[in-house]
């Protein structure tokens, strides 16, 4: 699909979301288990009933020496399919791996177009791994963050992606001390966990417009975490470190989720109470202001940055109309991105 102007664009993207939620309660509970209140939702989010307006993106274009492969993996809790961009830059050595995970109703190539992450790879020599999220899983391709299942090591989708990594980190010349894990909304919250629970195999992560670690159990729950914040966001994370983009007037996760996102990272790692904040201001040219505050450590290790996008909703920031759920006007969270994991590296 490729992506109309927000804020239309944005507005649908949410109605899809929570119109996921309800659906997936009705299969899971019947459509009778909750009272009317329970799924109801913002009058500014009630929107037609056809949400894709457009016809969906082709895979984008490679440059001479690149490749974009598609791949499968599975094991016991499911199988999942597979893109992996190699950068033309790529001559046999080791370079970093980034995985990214789409949102809902995206799929590889689709979110690749959008956060234009390939044409970063080029830039910066890494490669990507865009898994993708399966149908027969989700109907509208949202991966499954706020199921108990899904937030165990060894089960379900974490297990899943973090063994599609393992695969590639088998079979290509990955530096095994610079692999990251980002994704937008849905699949901002799913790399938060799988990067909590496989800290072995990832050493960032980058979350845009998602929501905390064990943020929700179920579906009432995660509907509230998305409106009103994560009431489980006391658990901690890991303490990896992270790089958290959030819209100010997002009105599908409320941006109370990034501000508990970065709190929960600092509390989770043995030195965040010590880490020392840096605030920047700034805006984009004929854009969106926006505010950065950066944590160190004291030997000037870099442990979190949290960007707030001052007007932006529910959208990849910085990002390319070539994809969905994109806003140009925002700073380039792809790069800015690259530019964190680039600093840190596992021991």
């Amino acid at each position: 699909m490729t992506n109309p102007q927000p804020p239309r664009n944005l507005m649908k993207h949410g109605q899809l979301w929570l119109n996921q939620v309800r659906k997936t309660a009705e299969a899971f509970f019947g459509p009778n288990a909750f009272p009317g209140s329970a799924f109801e939702f913002p009058a500014a989010l009630e929107l037609p009933e056809t949400v894709f307006d457009a016809p969906p993106p082709v895979a984008p274009p490679l440059p001479p020496g690149a490749r974009f492969l598609h791949g499968v993996y599975g094991n016991e809790a499911g199988s999942r399919n597979y893109k992996l961009y190699i950068p033309s830059t790529w001559k046999g050595q080791r370079l970093p791996l980034v995985v990214m995970l789409h949102g809902c109703a995206q799929d590889p190539d689709d979110f690749a177009a959008g956060t234009q992450m390939n044409a970063v790879a080029e830039e910066r020599k890494c490669f990507v791994l865009y898994p993708a999220q399966s149908p027969d899983a989700n109907n509208s391709r949202c991966w499954n963050w706020f199921n108990a299942l899904d937030q165990r090591h060894g089960q379900g989708e974490p297990s899943i992606i973090a063994g599609m990594t393992q695969q590639v980190l088998d079979h290509y010349p990955v530096a095994r001390n610079q692999v990251y894990i980002a994704g937008l909304s849905a699949g901002g919250a799913m790399a938060i966990i799988v990067g909590t629970l496989y800290p072995e195999l990832f050493c960032a992560v980058g979350v845009h417009s998602g929501l905390p670690f064990a943020a929700a159990r179920d579906l009432p729950s995660a509907l509230s975490a998305m409106k009103r914040g994560a009431a489980g966001s006391a658990t901690n994370s890991g303490g990896l470190p992270m790089i958290v983009f959030h819209g100010d007037q997002d009105t599908t996760v409320h941006p109370v989720n990034g501000e508990e996102l970065l709190a929960q990272g600092l509390r989770s790692h043995p030195l965040g109470k010590t880490a020392r904040p840096s605030r920047l201001a700034g805006r984009v040219p004929d854009g969106y202001a926006y505010t950065r505050v950066k944590h160190w450590l004291h030997d000037g290790s870099p442990l979190a940055e949290h960007w707030v996008i001052h007007g932006a909703g529910h959208a990849w920031s910085g990002g390319s109309a070539a994809g969905s759920y994109t806003d140009g006007k925002g700073p380039d969270a792809s790069r800015e991105m690259m530019r964190f994991f680039s600093t840190v590296r596992a021991a």
